[in-house]
């Protein structure tokens, strides 16, 4: 690192705040057209539940952070000391 806290490496796409906000807005954006689409659009349907507006957005988004959650949870169950192996 230089004086500045600079690494001297040269600055990527996403190391702007203007490209991280471009991003970020693409994405609700994306989010906002999709859930418009589904009011459009015939679903074929297993349950009655899978007929409410943005149930599947609404299950991706839980489902993912149950995954997120149980992976914290494995994390816990299964890490060793930062100096298990030091010690054989």
């Amino acid at each position: 690192m230089n004086r500045s806290g600079e690494t001297g490496e040269r600055k990527r796409w996403l190391d702007y705040p203007e490209n991280v906000r471009k991003v970020y807005f693409s994405v609700w954006i994306a989010c906002a057209v999709l859930l418009g689409l589904e009011l459009l659009i015939d679903k074929h349907v297993e349950t009655e539940v899978e007929r409410w507006f943005g149930f599947h957005g609404f299950f991706g988004l839980v489902a993912c952070v149950g995954l997120v959650l149980a992976a914290k949870l494995l994390r816990r169950v299964t890490s060793r000391p930062e100096n298990y192996y030091d010690d054989r």
